[in-house]
């Protein structure tokens, strides 16, 4: 019965790392003495670095564009209240594969630590293809006072296999952070 809960336990763990995986992960700061209301338009300024994917770029343009669209927010060429001011790009890892770690079967002492325990009897040390990891940084500037009044970071792993999946991953990574655009209590109007 014990060793059933074990595997129990060690299979949720595993299923909760792996629904993990694919989350985005956003992170957001703002100037909290802003008035978010009375700003109405915004400007895009041009990203810092030349854009080498403008799929997904112009995807990600139109998906802010839409949600700031719906929040009352009208785009311009130029001279907005807001200057809107992106970053990012797509990041590769290297995976080396392993073994799950070798859990004890038997009620004596724990067996000694070598380089097994780890990678598994195999000593699996393989390299897994580059994972992707897109990570977008949005920044508000209220072009007045020329001060950053939002910021906002999403990283999201693609899939480099489907493409159109990595489009929606990403037009969802959007959604999730510029649902904290306005800050709760100062929604513009």
């Amino acid at each position: 019965m014990r060793r059933e809960k074990s595997k129990l336990w060690i299979l949720l763990c595993a299923l909760a790392l792996m629904s993990t995986s694919f989350a985005q992960k956003v992170q957001v700061g703002y100037d909290r003495s802003a008035d978010f209301s009375k700003y109405r338009t915004y400007a895009w300024a041009e990203p810092a670095m030349p854009v080498t994917r403008p799929r997904l770029f112009a995807m990600i343009v139109s998906s802010i564009d839409e949600d700031l669209a719906s929040k009352g927010l009208q785009r311009i060429e130029k001279d907005g209240d807001l200057l809107l001011i992106p970053d990012g790009g797509v990041g590769f890892a290297t995976v080396v594969a392993g073994g799950a770690p070798l859990v004890s079967t038997f009620a004596g002492p724990p067996p000694a630590i070598d380089a097994t325990v780890w990678t598994g009897a195999q000593g699996s040390g393989e390299l897994m293809p580059a994972v992707p990891d897109g990570t977008l940084e949005l920044q508000f500037v209220d072009r007045a006072t020329n001060r950053v009044i939002w910021s906002g970071t999403v990283s999201q792993k693609l899939d480099i296999e489907q493409k159109q999946k990595s489009l929606e991953l990403a037009g969802k990574a959007v959604s999730k952070l510029l649902k904290q655009f306005p800050p709760k209590g100062t929604a513009s109007k």
